[in-house]
């Protein structure tokens, strides 16, 4: 090829390329946009509340105390009501046996929680409440000596368990079992002073004992109109409470008994 058609393909060549400095030339400047990250908003903290009973909203008083019976409460529940109260759990074997039989039977109950219990099982904890079971104060440490105890300690005991459960649960407690049912005049004016009722029982079938599931379901199954009942879920082996429940709980709602909470 001669200099001639080298130099016209050369500025062939050259005129595709646009001139230096050009506007064509130009390659955009690409500005880096600031990257914002939303402030996420707080989920608030509901503030804990009581629970009512189960038969209405109003706090219920009672004409007798410590309460031994449904019929002293005011309101009263519906006829032919009883109360199934368990108490000393959570425990992570048993507790969730207890849940699942009493979800299998569409009951409600009335738990007597530990404060101690409640901090190492925050979960299951929630879990009865999520249930709708009623929540209920049974000291942060189980003295079983409570009515001996300093007016201190008993505060203590009724604060720190009242503390830890609405916390955990989001249910200020309205009612306070003493362990063992051991009453003296200073737990019973710490459980007012603290806005909550003194709640006993009047069908014990000292499942704690494990005196064998034919024992319980026997003395269980004597309640009636008006009792509350007691059981256990934690402080041991509670397999016979399991066992004599699952045949009560459908016996009695086969006599007209409705199960309610307190």
């Amino acid at each position: 090829m001669g200099a001639a058609a080298l130099g016209v393909t050369g500025l062939a060549a050259d005129g595709a390329r646009p001139a230096e400095g050009s506007a064509a030339s130009a390659e955009p400047t690409v500005r880096a946009r600031p990257v914002i990250h939303p402030t996420p908003t707080p989920t608030p903290t509901p503030t804990p509340t009581p629970r009512p009973a189960s038969w209405g909203p109003a706090k219920l008083t009672s004409t007798e105390t410590p309460v031994r019976e449904l019929t002293t409460l005011s309101p009263p529940p519906p006829p032919k009501s009883i109360a199934l109260t368990i108490d000393d759990g959570p425990h992570p074997e048993w507790t969730p046996r207890v849940l699942d039989l009493l979800a299998e039977e569409n009951v409600r109950a009335t738990f007597f929680i530990i404060g101690e219990q409640v901090k190492e099982y925050p979960v299951l904890t929630r879990r009865i409440a999520d249930a709708g079971h009623q929540i209920c104060n049974h000291t942060e440490t189980h003295p079983i000596d409570i009515a001996d105890l300093s007016t201190k300690r008993v505060r203590q005991e009724i604060v720190d368990a009242h503390d830890r459960i609405a916390d955990t649960t989001g249910i200020v407690p309205r009612f306070f079992r003493s362990p063992g049912g051991a009453w003296s005049d200073t737990v019973l004016e710490l459980t007012a002073e603290h806005g909550m009722l003194p709640i006993d029982w009047a069908v014990d079938p000292r499942d704690w004992a494990r005196p064998g599931t034919g024992s319980i379901r026997r003395a269980l199954l004597e309640g009636g109109d008006g009792d509350i009942l007691l059981c256990h879920d934690g402080g041991g082996d509670r397999s016979q409470t399991v066992a004599a429940l699952r045949s009560v709980l459908p016996k009695m709602k086969k006599r007209g008994l409705t199960f309610v909470t307190l």
